[in-house]
């Protein structure tokens, strides 16, 4: 959707206007078809993270709104599916109250457990628990990846 969204601006659009149309978006409250208002919150935390670990710096992770992307994130919900994939592990914030699932213990900030539901790899060493190495292993039902 988004491909076709840009392909079919880029004929509507001339390039010098980009910057200002682009501008003139922000703070929209629009959403795509489909997407909750909890997808874009999702995006800035996960995305931010995706930037920041490998720049090794610091961009902390509202607690709050990690528990609210988490609770979005954990049911089997597509393109996730972290509920299923992450079947097997019982994951717990030790930083808040949050918690899901059944299995081996996974204990860390919710920062980590959100970074692990969306499939990333980059929070496993702030991870704890009898659970950890199964993850890094890729071991336990229905662990599907974690990327790097």
């Amino acid at each position: 959707m988004i491909h076709d969204s840009a392909v079919r601006q880029a004929g509507r659009v001339p390039v010098r206007e980009y910057a200002p149309w682009l501008r003139a978006m922000a703070g929209s409250r629009r959403k795509a078809p489909g997407v909750s208002h909890l997808e874009p919150l999702i995006d800035v935390l996960v995305h931010g993270q995706d930037i920041a670990i490998p720049l090794g710096r610091p961009r902390p992770m509202p607690v709050r709104a990690a528990v609210a992307a988490a609770d979005r994130v954990w049911p089997s919900l597509y393109p996730w599916r972290a509920g299923r994939k992450l079947s097997g592990f019982r994951l717990a914030a030790t930083d808040c109250s949050w918690s899901a699932g059944d299995g081996l213990l996974v204990e860390g900030p919710i920062s980590a457990i959100l970074l692990l539901l969306t499939g990333r790899r980059a929070g496993l060493a702030q991870l704890s628990g009898p659970g950890v190495p199964g993850l890094v292993a890729g071991a336990g039902a229905g662990t599907g990846s974690v990327r790097d």
